[in-house]
């Protein structure tokens, strides 16, 4: 177990010398509209269709996957408790393996949040249109027309953004009530519409059925994107150690039993073939059901609600984890600008810039919502692999007061956590891991261009360690 060391309050040294939560933060209620905000985006709103080209073999991946998601929320409220610092994943990484493991974590998310804010945009496109065309009689499906309204869904939430923390957080609320409740009212109502025909075979991928479990849950693995939030916006959290891990897994929780119900009710309402060439999945749902178009354009209307609200909570997480490293000398400084009402400037603007540009990209692929999902799924279980394996590494190596059965639950929802991630990290496929793989390394000569600003060669604990003076 290695040295004994002196008892602590919790708090490692990574948590002291940041700011403290300013007043008026987020507490439990916003946090777990945070987490919630952004795990229920637009993901949700056309999974189904993405899931049906698989056959019901996606449900197991559900099933799955929502067990990883539940281990994933439980580690990062322990690790929350333990380091209560902006950053959440770069924080424990850099705590645990050292400044350029951070500084590698920081590099994925930001990947991750503007890489997957494109994703959305894409899923919320497609209701637009649906709303569009039902509302109007308006034909926005061109691609062209699709990029425009993407790109308005992506700069509105930056505005809100840069108007201030409270504005987003008020924001956040909102729109994570307004888009819960016609999504419980599928998933429940749903239920009783559903239809043994419907449902695809078990198997329709064409392949065997491990492979597919595995890019399903590839796939499905985005909507879970965002069990972190809390974690990240750490220091605008009230009392963290607590909150933190209570709004993660409470957030996981409610989030997880929805999509399961939801996503049966729709494979059953809506046959295979329609399904899968669906934009506005849940929409079609409420077609079948009732009849008419009716439903499916309040669903859509949610659906946009959803997508603005999911858009705004990543906006905010695209900036704080570069704000957290910045700070810490492991970013671009101009990532620590905040404007006179607490918002991160660069990390808002240059996030949303990058996002529209591979909204761009995604619309130059075949499919660009698989594409671009896929491709965000594999840079997001970067930062979730190395905080499961820095919790692991800290059960593991220090002593602690701790009850046996304790220590062997939190060991086990590690490792579990920890092989959830590595199995995600095989299911985003051979594309999305070379893609992803060339977008982490170009970080590289990013982090020796900031030692070389700083005049410093090695990490900065070996340094002082060494007692080698820092210019």
């Amino acid at each position: 177990m290695g040295e004994p060391r002196p008892p602590s309050d919790g708090v490692t040294t990574a948590a002291r010398g940041r700011r403290p939560a300013a007043a008026g933060g987020l507490g439990l209620g916003a946090a777990v509209a945070l987490v919630m905000g952004n795990v229920v985006g637009t993901g949700i709103f056309l999974l189904p269709a993405s899931l049906a080209a698989f056959g019901t073999v996606s449900l197991v991946s559900m099933v799955l996957v929502t067990a990883g998601a539940i281990a994933m929320a439980i580690v990062f409220g322990r690790l929350g408790g333990r380091i209560p610092a902006a950053g959440g994943p770069y924080a424990y990484a850099r705590e645990a393996f050292g400044e350029f493991a951070g500084f590698w974590i920081a590099w994925s998310f930001w990947l991750t949040a503007w890489i997957g804010n494109a994703a959305i945009a894409v899923a919320w496109v497609g209701y637009v249109q649906y709303l569009a065309h039902g509302l109007f009689g308006l034909n926005w499906g061109s691609t062209l027309g699709a990029i425009l309204i993407g790109l308005t869904g992506l700069w509105i939430p930056a505005v809100v953004n840069l108007a201030g923390v409270r504005n987003a957080a008020a924001f956040q609320v909102v729109t994570t009530i307004l888009k819960f409740t016609p999504l419980l009212f599928v998933a429940i109502v749903g239920l009783f519409f559903v239809h043994q025909d419907n449902y695809p075979p078990f198997n329709a991928s064409g392949g065997g059925w491990v492979s597919a479990v595995s890019l399903a849950g590839a796939v499905t693995l985005f909507i879970y994107s965002g069990v972190e939030s809390a974690a990240i916006a750490a220091d605008r959290v009230k009392d963290p150690v607590r909150t933190i891990g209570r709004a993660s897994v409470i957030g996981v929780l409610a989030c997880a039993v929805m999509y399961i119900l939801s996503t049966v009710a729709v494979m059953g309402t809506v046959p295979q073939e329609e399904l899968v060439g669906s934009t506005a999945p849940f929409a079609a749902a409420l077609d079948h059901m009732f009849g008419g178009t009716g439903g499916g354009l309040l669903m859509a209307a949610c659906a946009v609600v959803s997508g603005i609200g999911a858009l705004n909570g990543w906006t905010l997480l695209v900036a704080e984890m570069p704000l957290a490293a910045a700070k810490d000398g492991l970013f671009p400084p101009a990532f620590s600008v905040v404007s006179r009402r607490g918002a991160p400037l660069t990390g808002i603007l240059a996030g949303t810039v990058l996002t529209s540009l591979m909204l761009l990209v995604g619309y130059a692929s075949a499919n660009a919502f698989d594409t671009i999902v896929l491709l965000a799924s594999f840079t997001t279980v970067i930062p979730y692999f190395f905080s499961a394996a820095a919790q692991l590494f800290w059960l593991v190596t220090r002593e602690r007061r701790i009850e046996r059965g304790r220590l062997a639950r939190d060991l086990a929802v590690a490792v579990l956590a920890l092989l959830f991630s590595f199995w995600m990290a095989y299911g985003s496929g051979p594309p999305a891991v070379l893609g992803g793989t060339l977008m982490l390394l170009v970080g590289v000569p990013v982090y020796i261009w900031l030692k070389a600003r700083h005049g410093e060669y090695g990490p900065r604990d070996v340094r002082r360690a060494e007692g080698i003076s820092e210019k």
